[in-house]
Parts: structure tokens; C-alpha cells; sequence
């Protein structure tokens, strides 16, 4: 994957919300679903976009809440919405997190370099700030597609 092209659908993650991220059903991809918004007034309708990062061999999920704030955060009713609002700490029940700072491309490092030629394909590494997590990739590829409102990645037929 161009790493200038890769730059540019990060890029576009800036300042949207994540309302999901974990590993597809089948364990070997790893899905982010950000809510993607927009100025109605231009006539751009929100979506909802699932980044794809294909063949995905590592990912590191950390806190970016402060101790603090996490001590703050600890009372189960701050999952649900209603009752959290009322409440010192952060709302989980919110359901998405804001991307911000957002998406960055790291630069070449070990993991990627030894990845690549163990597989004979090229791995990035991609790390995302949001307010609540941040999230390390170790990846090959990334494919974008739009989805419903409501898709549920673990739901099976």
C-alpha cells in the first residue's frame, strides 16, 4: 500500500467518532467503525466507514483517560447514557470515542521491516488517539468501505 495514500484515508479520520474497533469475526483483520460527520448545511450526510486493516498481526489497546480520570470512571452507571450524565467521570455509555488527535502513520520500525519480509508484503504501522483509547496496528493493507448505521461486525447468520 502507498504510504502517501495510506497517510490520506488517515487523515480523513481526523476529529470523527469511533463507535467500534476490535477483530473481525474471523481473527485475522482488525475493523475500526468511525461515525463520520458532517456540515449539513453543505449537504453532506454523515456515514459510517469501516477501516479495514488486512492481515493484521499485532494490536495494542491502552487507556488515554488519565488515572484520574479513570478512578472518576469507575461507577457501572456511567455505561449507560441516561443515568451516567449525572455523574463526575467519563460517560462510557456515550458509545463512541472522538478521534482526536486521530490516525498517524509511524515510521518504519523492526516489527514492520521483520513482518514484511517474513510474509514478502509490505506492514505499516498506524496508531490512533482518541479520548479514551489509544490503538497500535501492525497491518498490511487497509480497505474502506461505507456501512449502515447499526451494522454490528459480530453479529453471524
Amino acid at each position: 500500500m502507498d504510504t502517501a495514500v495510506l497517510e490520506q484515508m488517515l487523515d480523513e479520520t481526523f476529529d470523527h467518532a469511533v463507535v467500534h474497533h476490535g477483530y473481525t469475526n474471523y481473527m485475522r483483520d482488525y475493523e475500526v467503525i468511525i461515525h463520520s460527520t458532517a456540515d449539513p448545511r453543505i449537504g453532506i450526510a454523515p456515514s459510517r466507514l469501516r477501516y479495514l486493516f488486512r492481515y493484521c498481526v499485532e494490536a495494542r489497546r491502552e487507556t488515554s483517560a488519565p488515572a484520574g480520570t479513570r478512578r472518576l470512571s469507575l461507577d457501572d452507571r456511567l455505561i449507560d447514557h441516561e443515568p451516567g450524565v449525572a455523574l463526575d467521570g467519563y460517560v462510557w455509555g456515550v458509545k463512541w470515542h472522538a478521534m482526536y488527535p486521530g490516525a498517524s502513520l509511524l515510521p518504519e520500525s523492526e516489527a514492520t521491516r521483520r513482518w514484511s519480509k517474513a510474509l514478502g508484503i509490505d506492514f505499516h504501522e498506524v496508531r490512533t488517539e482518541a479520548n479514551a483509547h489509544n490503538v497500535t496496528l501492525l497491518f498490511s493493507d487497509v480497505q474502506v468501505s461505507e456501512v449502515p448505521v447499526g451494522y454490528a461486525p459480530f453479529v453471524t447468520e
